[in-house]
């Protein structure tokens, strides 16, 4: 059985993630978040990072502290092979300027589960 894939875009139509049933993955295929069933966006560490918008943009609020608390990862699925290219994006909405898209002004947010254990290269 077959788990659609819904691509993830920025603002500016660039490809930056795959939603797979519940799994957000970035384009290497690393798992970086998941989707609640009111369509909130949390990182693998269970914290907040925006809410799935219409035209598959995460968006989150620009103000302060997050009102979402800190949840349970679920089980960490498997990586997974994407495609080399997806369709086209669609057309985007403008964003209210109390409004950012996480992928282009705040990607660190989703960042894959390990990567706070990598260490800096001096």
């Amino acid at each position: 059985m077959s788990t659609t894939q819904f691509p993830i875009y920025t603002s500016a139509g660039d490809w930056v993630a795959m939603l797979i049933g519940r799994y957000l993955y970035n384009t290497s295929g690393e798992w970086i978040g998941w989707i609640d069933a009111e369509g909130l966006i949390f990182n693998t560490r269970g914290e907040y990072a925006g809410w799935l918008a219409r035209d598959f943009r995460v968006l989150r609020k620009r103000e302060g502290g997050s009102q979402h608390p800190r949840r349970d990862p679920p089980a960490k699925p498997p990586r997974v092979k994407l495609p080399m290219s997806v369709k086209l994006p669609p057309m985007m909405s403008s964003v209210p300027y109390d409004t950012m898209d996480v992928f282009e002004e705040a990607p660190y947010r989703l960042d894959p589960m390990d990567m706070d254990q990598v260490q800096d290269i001096d």
